[in-house]
């Protein structure tokens, strides 16, 4: 055995504590049932291995999988390995649980109605801090919801002005997870009062964003608890979903896919959407199971060559669906967005989102409703039909 190879078994073998194990599901839809499986990650090289827990057999001998992220395994998340949509259910060890314990701290942030057209610059200031977005939904909220979001507040002198100001628009909800995420998205939005966030913390999101105490872009938990409370109230476990804030009027649909979210694009695309003169109504982050991508691109079965890989794309991780509201919105986004092939797109509309953002036809960055008649019917099954 050479010396290299020599070192790279010894690479492959050692460091066994960096393993790290789940229990995951998959849906098998040939037998129609629930298969579970356990996962072991290895941390310092980005192997994989799987093992069938009913059958006690190998399923997947230890190899390197595309795409595979330890900051993308938590429970509740999902995951594609190898074709299958696996549900991350619980962790299979103590070392496990104790050691991504603290790094899956979870927090809730709200983007205010005066931040809402930068939002996804508040966005991509989140991705790049490190921390992980895993919810993301608008909605708009009453009197009721704000007593209820903001207990404290219900008795000081400023409710009745935080009511009006947080009722005059659109909210952005947001489930972040990290390490210290709590302290870290805080220290993120700086202080409460945006006038003295400028002198004290000038790249902070309501220094950059707010105006003042109330109108200060944003809002983050204050401790483990208040995060807890308030991502219930946003994203509940129990009971129907909270009500978007699509209008179902004038729209068309953009999903912002898998890998430009993947590749920390997702912000800039948002900015770009926002800043050409698009209304943002709606949006909200799915994770689409192989059997929703197929429903809503079947129409481009037999019909596009790649749609395959479109559907591989659409359902290999979180996407980003969005509500646009434009004049003539289907043809004036889809022109916005360019044609389907990044390289062409690049020849003939070198500033449109899948010439900048896109790297195949597959993986391009953005779907867009190509048909007049499509654009309400495609925004009402990602914001009627998905989130229910």
């Amino acid at each position: 055995m050479s010396a290299t190879a020599a070192r790279n078994a010894c690479k492959f073998n050692c460091n066994e504590d960096d393993r790290l194990s789940f229990i995951v599901e998959w849906y098998d839809p040939t037998a129609a049932l629930v298969r579970k499986y356990m996962l072991h990650f290895y941390d310092f090289d980005g192997t994989v291995e799987m093992f069938d827990m009913k059958n006690h057999r190998t399923f997947l001998r230890r190899s390197k999988v595309e795409n595979v992220r330890l900051c993308d395994m938590y429970i509740g998340s999902t995951m594609n390995i190898m074709s299958r949509q696996l549900n991350f259910v619980d962790y299979a060890n103590e070392y496990t649980r104790t050691r991504l314990g603290t790094k899956k701290e979870r927090t809730c942030g709200l983007i205010k109605p005066d931040a809402v057209q930068n939002m996804g610059k508040i966005l991509d200031m989140i991705w790049q801090s490190g921390l992980q977005i895993t919810k993301l939904k608008s909605m708009k909220l009453s009197r009721t919801d704000i007593a209820e979001l903001f207990p404290k507040e219900c008795s000081s002198s400023i409710f009745n002005d935080l009511v009006s100001f947080l009722t005059q628009g659109q909210v952005i909800a947001i489930e972040i997870r990290g390490e210290n995420a709590i302290q870290r998205l805080n220290d993120l939005l700086g202080p409460q009062d945006a006038s003295f966030a400028r002198n004290c913390a000038p790249n902070s999101i309501r220094a950059r964003f707010g105006t003042n105490c109330i109108q200060n872009a944003a809002h983050g938990s204050s401790d483990a608890e208040e995060a807890d409370r308030e991502l219930n109230f946003c994203f509940p476990v129990k009971g129907p979903p909270r009500a978007n804030s699509a209008c179902y009027s004038e729209c068309t649909c953009c999903i912002i896919k898998p890998h430009a979210i993947l590749d920390g694009v997702a912000g800039d695309i948002l900015t770009k959407i926002l800043e050409c003169g698009f209304e943002v109504t709606a949006i909200i982050m799915f994770t689409l199971e192989r059997a929703n991508a197929e429903e809503f691109y079947e129409i481009y079965k037999g019909v596009v060559q790649e749609y395959p890989m479109m559907v591989t794309e659409l359902s290999s991780g979180p996407s980003i669906a969005v509500e646009i509201r434009a004049q003539d919105p289907v043809k004036t986004f889809r022109e916005f967005c360019g044609p389907s092939d990044p390289e062409i797109a690049r020849h003939l509309r070198p500033k449109s989102l899948r010439a900048l953002f896109g790297k195949t036809k597959a993986q391009n960055a953005v779907h867009c409703t190509d048909l007049p008649e499509d654009g309400l019917l495609e925004v009402e099954y990602f914001f009627k039909i998905l989130d229910r």
